[in-house]
């Protein structure tokens, strides 16, 4: 049985990152605001507010975290390229899903994503193989390379994509 809260299943890559790995993640992260909008486009308040999962959060929460932690990727991204190796600053993201502006129609998220998107994918495409490299400390997960961030990310927006299409589905939306 498919475990609900991973949909797509958690992230992993053990292969060499190659240009041609990073241009397919930098496509998915590129793609990720379009697909997000084509599903979401037509789903009333009702659904909006439907858990992906019992216990899990909304369509509309979902929707919301994915632009809090894409900024955070975002803000991770330069540091590692403008600093030496820095610690990022954790977040407690399910508290930040209870937060009142978690609450706002979705476009105000829909159309941030657009925008950090069309910024993310353009210093992605930009980065050289020694870019890649670069690191920052993540305090709970340790060590972690830009290039391995590109995949993490990547699969991110899939993964909810993947709880919003997967109750969508369920509920013969």
């Amino acid at each position: 049985m498919m475990d609900e809260r991973y949909p797509i299943g958690k992230f992993t890559f053990d292969g060499e990152i190659t240009t041609a790995v990073i241009k397919s993640w930098v496509k998915e992260i590129e793609d990720l605001p379009r697909l997000l909008r084509a599903e979401v486009k037509n789903m009333n308040i009702e659904q909006l507010d439907t858990p992906y999962r019992p216990g899990g959060w909304t369509v509309r929460q979902v929707v919301h975290h994915l632009a809090d932690s894409h900024m955070n990727a975002y803000i991770r991204f330069k540091l590692a390229l403008t600093e030496e190796n820095p610690t990022i600053k954790p977040y407690e993201e399910g508290k930040w899903a209870e937060l009142p502006d978690s609450k706002l129609p979705i476009n105000v998220s829909l159309d941030l994503l657009d925008a950090l998107h069309k910024r993310l994918a353009s210093l992605l495409n930009h980065l050289s193989p020694n870019d890649l490299k670069k690191t920052f400390i993540h305090p709970k997960s340790g060590e972690v390379s830009i290039g391995r961030n590109i995949g993490l990310y990547a699969w991110h927006g899939q993964h909810h994509l993947a709880h919003i299409t997967s109750v969508s589905n369920k509920k013969n939306w």
